[in-house]
């Protein structure tokens, strides 16, 4: 039976996912967090398969593993999109920088658990003025991706996870011209970054 790999992701992971799960086909068995027309109806407000920010996938991996019957043989996971989220009035952030290390170190330790390999796919990337523009119930900033994204590298590191990085080969597709909106990118760029975690999955095989 082919391996089982199943995802926790934001918004990105759903757009990227059903071209991850033809590529993968006949090599993988694929799942993910279910709920996707729930998630559909407001990407930006996390419900359904949109994981969220790392507190929401550490409340659903609790869940899910409370009974040791969730055995996949890979986790692609990733959260910190949602986590940057900034209140414009006050500049905080959803989740701070140090919340966000927490949950990712029980969030390891809950995979741990289950036996399955991590690949921790790093956050796709921001640039303010687009995103700022078009999105004015809150704010992201670039530099914040990249701290965030520092502070997973970290501790991923230290739990052995396999790295997916996700950002660096999105930025390598272009500038400007890679988002359909906000935050989210174009039919084309979605099709390639599953490409790209399919060869990610592979050489792991």
């Amino acid at each position: 039976m082919p391996p089982l790999v199943f995802v926790i992701g934001d918004s990105i992971s759903i757009q990227y996912g059903p071209y991850l799960e033809k590529m993968l086909a006949g090599r993988w068995r694929y799942a993910r967090k279910g709920g996707q027309a729930e998630a559909m109806k407001n990407l930006d407000i996390p419900r359904g398969a949109n994981g969220g920010d790392s507190s929401m996938v550490l409340a659903y991996l609790r869940e899910k593993t409370a009974d040791g019957s969730f055995r996949p043989d890979v986790l692609l996971l990733n959260c910190g999109l949602h986590d940057i989220k900034t209140d414009p009035k006050t500049q905080a952030r959803q989740v701070p920088l140090d919340n966000y290390r927490e949950n990712l170190r029980e969030i390891v330790a809950l995979v741990r658990a289950t036996g399955a390999r991590l690949v921790w796919v790093r956050t796709t990337p921001v640039i303010d003025r687009i995103h700022n523009a078009k999105q004015r119930e809150f704010c992201r900033y670039a530099p914040d991706v990249t701290s965030y994204n520092a502070l997973a590298d970290e501790v991923m590191a230290q739990a052995g996870a396999v790295s997916a990085d996700l950002h660096a080969f999105t930025e390598s597709l272009g500038g400007e011209e890679v988002f359909c909106d906000h935050v989210h990118f174009t039919e084309p760029v979605r099709q390639l970054q599953a490409a790209f975690l399919a060869g990610v999955l592979e050489a792991m095989r």
